[in-house]
């Protein structure tokens, strides 16, 4: 898969969501918190029969063991696209770190964080570009000459 091919992914999918959030930030404006828009989102993505989950925990998981603590994503939707909600001045490298990891923990394949907080909606959309990194560790053994028996002879 090429880089246009990712930037592509799940376009229509991703167009309706941020269609349903530029009507709830047309009709709101900014100045709310993040809870107002996300009863707004509902109702819209319901209106635009757009389909969603709303703040379904998922379970992460460290070294194969599940974590007590949960993500809670505000929407999937489509199944497959996270969408976070924002209600800040300006989004930053930390929300965004935030949504990889949640694509990452998810193995979701695109994210839209959705800014309701400046006058008029800033979004930015992220793509899951490589599947989790599973880390395997495994003994090796030594060799009494100061090599690792794993070298090529």
């Amino acid at each position: 898969m090429n880089a246009n091919e990712r930037e592509l992914l799940l376009k229509d999918e991703v167009y309706a969501i941020v269609g349903a959030a530029i009507e709830v930030s047309n009709e709101l404006g900014s100045g709310f918190l993040e809870a107002v828009y996300q009863e707004a989102m509902e109702l819209e993505l319901r209106e635009r029969k757009i389909p969603f989950a709303a703040q379904v925990p998922i379970q992460v998981s460290y070294k194969g063991r599940t974590l007590a603590k949960e993500y809670i994503p505000d929407f999937i939707c489509y199944e497959q696209v996270i969408v976070e909600i924002k209600a800040m001045k300006q989004l930053t490298s930390v929300e965004e770190a935030q949504l990889l990891n949640y694509l990452k923990a998810t193995e979701k394949p695109v994210g839209i964080l959705l800014n309701f907080g400046p006058p008029k909606l800033t979004w930015k959309r992220m793509v899951l570009t490589h599947p989790p990194i599973r880390v395997h560790s495994r003994p090796f053994a030594v060799r009494t000459d100061g090599g690792t028996a794993n070298e090529r002879q």
